[in-house]
């Protein structure tokens, strides 16, 4: 039987992992902006006919809408369970993708790309780590919510070659409607297998006490009111808009730093990025069972504080290849480490019970801060000329969340604060 629910368990798992890898078309977007910004030179009757400047804005759009659609699809996941919710997630990104195969109009593809689109994400991305937690004891957390999520993290090593190949073979609109069907059957196909645990399960290794379930403190499982009202949210939320728009911050511009001195070779360094970026989420995620979720994200932001001042000696002028693409890998380690602690966080402090909802609200620090902060250093940048003030913008944020964290605590920590308030009952 604990073989059977174990091996559930990890198909739960993977399925996710695989949701998060067909989510991760997001990061397709870099190869449309760039044949849109094509078609713009180029003009013509059947020509994008957008301003220059508003180009990035569907994917600006569909960050955030991903970012506040967690809130309503972690709700929902929590009422009707994941299978239903990411279902739902598979048929918005279609239908968004759908719409944008169908015309070259701004407009549209605001809504289609922008909001459809992003809204599929939320839907998906919240459905896919909830209900694998569930299946297993506190001590894997941290594992299991790294492997979910890695998925997100590997996308681009897939999805550069797929989408260059679409595009030069089909152009924009046809290869827009073969990525939201071939995106849209995979979902709907792998939420299927999505599944909560029976009522009254416990994962192997969770407290027993007398053949019973122990009783939980009511404070462990939090409602949204109860969370919005804890001095912990507030610290996590702002630590994780640090950690993840100073990440973005790179990210977004680690293409255009590596094709200065690799040129045509600069994907190598994209790629790189995203593998390191689906390692941290799975390394951070099991050293963080081991020592503490507080503990690896004081390590993970000093050493992502570190690496903001190292690139501005590897960026700066003729940059050596081997270093920025080292460079490039350990800031994607370090940002997808916060996309593995957050929800392990997330978990410890407040429960599984409103887990979906409860973490989405606490997911609108990415939005926020990919917005914010990507903003703060293309003003930097215009007015400087270089990317080395926003580096050391970032070192001092960076340095500042990792004070907030010693306000933070630990499961263990929390385990031996209540552990006074829990008893065994034969009724339970």
């Amino acid at each position: 039987m604990a073989q059977t629910e174990s091996n559930k368990g990890w198909i739960v798992t993977l399925s996710g992992t695989g949701i998060n890898l067909a989510l991760g078309i997001l990061y397709a977007w870099s190869i449309f902006k760039a044949a849109i910004e094509s078609s713009i030179k180029k003009g013509g009757p059947d020509a994008f006919a957008w301003e220059k400047a508003a180009v990035n804005d569907p994917y600006a759009l569909a960050c955030l809408m991903f970012a506040f659609a967690m809130i309503i699809a972690g709700k929902l996941q929590d009422k009707i369970g994941p299978r239903y919710t990411a279902m739902m997630g598979g048929v918005l990104v279609g239908a968004g993708f759908l719409l944008c195969s169908q015309t070259n109009s701004y407009g549209l593809w605001i809504l289609g790309f922008g909001v459809l689109f992003g809204m599929g994400m939320g839907f998906g991305y919240s459905s896919a780590t909830p209900p694998a937690l569930k299946w297993f004891p506190p001590a894997k957390t941290g594992m299991i919510a790294g492997i979910v999520v890695a998925g997100f993290g590997l996308a681009p090593i897939y999805i550069a070659p797929l989408g260059s190949y679409l595009l030069t073979n089909f152009g924009i609109q046809k290869s827009m409607l073969y990525l939201g069907i071939g995106f849209t059957v995979v979902v709907c196909g792998l939420c299927n297998l999505l599944q909560n645990p029976p009522q009254g399960y416990v994962p192997g290794g969770a407290p027993t006490a007398g053949g019973s379930i122990v009783k939980k403190p009511a404070a462990v499982d939090m409602s949204p009111s109860q969370l919005l009202s804890t001095f912990e949210f507030y610290i996590l939320w702002l630590i994780f808009f640090i950690g993840s728009g100073a990440g973005l911050m790179v990210i977004g511009s680690i293409a255009g730093m590596a094709k200065k001195s690799m040129g045509s070779n600069a994907f190598i360094a994209v790629a790189v990025m995203a593998i390191g970026n689906a390692g941290g989420r799975i390394v951070a995620g099991l050293l963080s069972d081991k020592i503490g979720r507080r503990y690896t994200l004081l390590l993970v932001l000093l050493f992502q504080a570190t690496l903001m001042i190292a690139a501005i000696f590897i960026t700066g002028g003729q940059a050596n290849p081997v270093l920025l693409v080292l460079l490039a890998s350990f800031i994607g380690f370090n940002y997808g480490a916060n996309l593995c602690l957050f929800p392990s966080y997330a978990k410890d402090l407040w429960g599984l019970k409103n887990f979906g909802i409860n973490y989405g609200c606490l997911f609108t620090a990415w939005g926020v801060g990919g917005l914010v902060l990507v903003r703060i250093a293309e003003m930097l940048k215009a007015a400087s000329g270089d990317f080395n003030s926003s580096f050391y913008a970032a070192c001092g944020m960076l340095v500042f969340a990792a004070l907030l964290t010693f306000a933070l605590k630990d499961r263990k920590e929390l385990s031996m604060a209540v552990a006074p308030q829990f008893a065994p009952s034969s009724n339970e």
